[in-house]
This record gives structure tokens, sequence and C-alpha cells, in this order.
């Protein structure tokens, strides 16, 4: 190739990047999903979230449920969820966690199996509540509504109340600033209990399939206030097999005891784990219990 002609296709291609470089971006508008089939099957509407899902609260204002004298709001434990993301072939895919007594859980097991949907993990999450309260996660795949109907018709054999009004956001008497600050993330007042999110840096699968942080694989951190700068908090640690006795060290040093140790799920890559956890005292305290057992994870950083 002559020099002359290498001098004119270099001055073509620079030509052509310029242009493009120039040219305004139009990136492809996402594409929201019709879920009016799923909450029609769900009996109840549910709300899309920033990261594609269309998630269901199911609080279980029903239950009175204790621990060491403490009674839970339906926030801080009590929370069934079921969360909806569109995967291949015009499916989704459905995760949740089910708050259920003990007396539910066999016909709420039968019917889910008996829809299609798959039960990936059964436990405790608090240790002496009272009454005992359990936590089935579940997981499918296939056409939204009929998904949605298996999972109501289950529900529907529970005592968990039909859709209401979000609990009002009562005042919190904790520094939730200085929660914030000392987490290094921050949280929202949902229903009079405090709740902080925390992402795990790694891309994470389940059955090959993305999950988003909405459908249950960001560590949970939620307060609820118990008067006098107290708080009492659980939630659930998101961690790695390598994290695990770290973090265990580091919240039973800092007075924050461990309640379960479990899988949420079948197939997920990386191999995950889900540490409950436990205490009620001075909230800054704790707080800065939970971040020294954070610090001993690969968290998304704010």
């Amino acid at each position: 190739m002559s020099a002359k002609l290498q001098c004119l296709l270099a001055v073509l291609l620079l030509s052509l990047i310029s242009a493009w470089a120039q040219a305004p971006k139009s990136a492809k508008a996402p594409v929201t999903e019709d879920w009016k089939d799923a909450d029609a099957a769900m009996g109840r509407a549910g709300q899309d979230q920033p990261d594609g899902t269309h998630k269901y609260s199911l609080p279980r204002t029903d239950l009175t449920v204790t621990v060491n004298g403490v009674q839970i709001k339906a926030g801080l434990a009590l929370g069934s969820w079921v969360a909806f993301k569109p995967v291949a072939n015009g499916n989704s895919m459905v995760m949740g966690d089910l708050v259920l007594t003990e007396d539910e859980v066999a016909p709420v097991m039968e019917v889910l199996q008996s829809g299609g949907i798959k039960i990936t993990a059964l436990h405790n999450h608090l240790i002496g509540e009272l009454p005992h309260v359990m936590y089935m996660h579940i997981h499918g795949t296939g056409n939204a509504a009929s998904l949605g109907k298996a999972i109501h018709v289950a529900i529907a054999t529970t005592k968990t109340p039909e859709a209401s009004a979000p609990a009002a956001a009562a005042d919190l008497d904790i520094d939730t600033k200085q929660i914030d600050q000392i987490l290094g993330h921050s949280g929202k007042n949902n229903g009079g209990i405090y709740q902080v999110g925390v992402p795990r840096a790694e891309h994470i699968t389940e059955a090959g399939m993305a999950i988003p942080n909405s459908m249950g694989v960001a560590t949970a951190l939620n307060f609820q206030p118990t008067g006098g700068g107290k708080a009492a908090i659980t939630g659930d640690f998101v961690l790695l097999g390598k994290e695990v006795n770290p973090v265990i060290k580091a919240l039973r040093e800092n007075g924050i005891a461990v309640t379960a140790l479990h899988s949420h799920m079948l197939e997920d890559q990386p191999r995950l784990f889900f540490m409950h956890f436990w205490a009620n005292d001075d909230a800054l305290k704790l707080a800065k219990g939970l971040r020294a057992a954070l610090d001993h994870t690969n968290s998304a950083k704010k």
C-alpha cells in the first residue's frame, strides 16, 4: 500500500471517529414491563424498583411477636416480600421470603410446589421470639401471572393481611445521620424502622440469571428504636464463605448475637451465606459493631 493511500485512509478514519464522537447519543430507553396481569394474580399492586424488579411487600402486621420483651415491628423482621424480574422469552423470574407461623408452613409449601414454585430455604431468623416464626424462601421461573396466582393462593392459606396503606414514617429517637456516617451507607425510615441496605460488589446470579439487589442479595441492617437512644437491631449479612467467621467474630466482639447462618438460594454464584443477628443496646454503639463486621465483607462502595 502506497504512503499516499495510507495517509488518505488515516484521514478518513479520523473523520469517522470525530463524526461519531460529535453525534448526539441516543441510548435506547429501558423497556417498562407491564405488570398488570401479575398484580391481578397477586391480588394487590406491586411497586417498580430502580433495579428493574416489580416488588410486593407483605408485612405480617397481624402477628404480635416479642424478643426479650421487645415487640417486633413488621419492618424489623416480619416483612414478607415477593419480587418479579423479566427474563428471556417473555417469562419472569420470581423470588421471595415469606414470614410464616409454624402451622402455616406445610399448607404454604404444598400450594407453592403444586404451582411450580420451588422452596429454596426454610429456617429461623431470630432466637427466642414468641411465638416462633419461620421464613420460607422461594424461587420460580415462567409466566408472571401463573407464578403470581400460585403465590397468591399460598398466601391466602395464611393470615397475612390484604394490601393496606404503608405504615406512617414514625419519628425515630436515634441519630440516623450518625448511623449513616458510621456505616458509610444511608438508610430510610420505613414505618418507624431505620433500614440500611448495603449491596455486594460482585455480580450475583441464580441458575445463571442475574439477581438484582431488591431480590434479597444486599446486606440488610435494621434499627427499631427502643427508647433512650437505644435500638433493637436485626437483619442479615450477605457473605462469601471466607467472610463468615470473621464477621461472626466482629459481631460477637461488639455485643451482637448471631442468630442464624444459612443459604437462601440453591444455585447462586458466587455461593452466598446469610447471617442473621440480634442486639438491643445503644444505637451508635451497635452501628459501630455492624461497621466492624461490614469491613470484613466485599461490599460495594457508596
